[in-house]
């Protein structure tokens, strides 16, 4: 079984590639400036259309994960022509290759789609976002409801994992890098989420391919926790300084996107339905760092 990932040195592509070829699946990773660490890389810029059809014409994948995008939020506010062409355009030019073979299509999405207005939001709530990447992300969602193609939405919110992906640092890292340099940090208190672990996001993806499921998940954290709730728990985890983290608010930010104030996300229907479940924040926080502990032994 042929599977394209594109994105594959992201945070989710790597752990995706890794665990993916683990199955003995055949695995080819599609990126365009960090090489991925795991399966056949493959060489796309998403935002030259040739490129994406000379990749389907040499691999014919039996399925599509699409993990690429511009995720930087302020980068997609400012810079909306790349960010719609990346992100949206690109995301119905893969849709359009896949049709053409019959490829099973997974598409990931965010929980920034949604307004932030309420939270817990589930499957079927109507997306409405207040930024322009939750806006390219939904246009995705739109773009792959109007093909006639077998498809998955997957909505998964703040993942982290254990290394710096395609260049950039997930939140948990970053903390701690900063918390174990005794730095103190402002972290807000009034914005909720629900933190992902990218290993069990991974897991909860790869079931789904195999259980050929279809339609929308939220597979996310099983918890709807603030960011400072969150970081005190990762710096408790850790044996950190927690008086090192300092209250914040939305409105102290100086973002030039908006955020929503509540994107946590009911995952209910995913755990009803996986074997593979949505974990809390304790359980996936001490998996984690058990992850960083083994990878600290195996170089050692």
């Amino acid at each position: 079984m042929k599977v394209l990932i594109t994105g594959a040195g992201g945070l989710l592509g790597t752990s995706l590639s890794m665990t993916l070829e683990s199955y003995n699946y055949e695995v080819y990773s599609g990126y365009n400036v960090s090489l991925p660490l795991y399966g056949k890389p493959i060489k796309m810029d998403l935002s030259d259309p040739n490129q994406i059809n000379r990749a389907f014409e040499k691999i014919r994948p039996n399925i599509i994960i699409h993990c690429a995008a511009i995720t930087n939020v302020d980068m997609c506010e400012q810079k909306k022509s790349l960010a719609y062409i990346v992100n949206s355009i690109s995301t119905l030019n893969l849709i359009l290759q896949a049709k053409k073979i019959n490829s099973f299509f997974v598409y990931i999405s965010t929980d920034y789609i949604f307004s932030g207005d309420k939270g817990m939001y589930k499957e079927n709530d109507e997306p409405h976002p207040i930024n322009f990447y939750g806006f390219t992300k939904w246009m995705g969602e739109r773009y792959l409801k109007t093909v006639d193609i077998d498809h998955l939405i997957i909505r998964p919110s703040v993942i982290y994992g254990t290394r710096p992906a395609s260049g950039k640092i997930n939140f948990v890292l970053w903390l701690l890098e900063e918390l174990t340099r005794n730095r103190s940090v402002r972290i807000v208190t009034d914005q909720y989420v629900s933190p992902t672990l990218n290993t069990n996001l991974s897991q909860m993806i790869i079931e789904a391919i195999e259980k050929e499921l279809t339609g929308t998940y939220h597979m996310a954290g099983a918890e709807r926790v603030s960011r400072y709730e969150f970081a005190i728990r990762v710096a408790d985890t850790f044996g950190l300084d927690k008086s090192l983290i300092n209250e914040a608010y939305m409105s102290d930010m100086n973002w030039i996107a908006k955020r929503p104030r509540d994107s946590s996300l009911d995952i209910s229907k995913a755990f009803r339905t996986l074997k593979n479940k949505p974990l809390k924040t304790k359980q996936s926080l001490d998996i984690f760092k058990e992850e960083i502990e083994s990878a600290i032994r195996s170089n050692n």
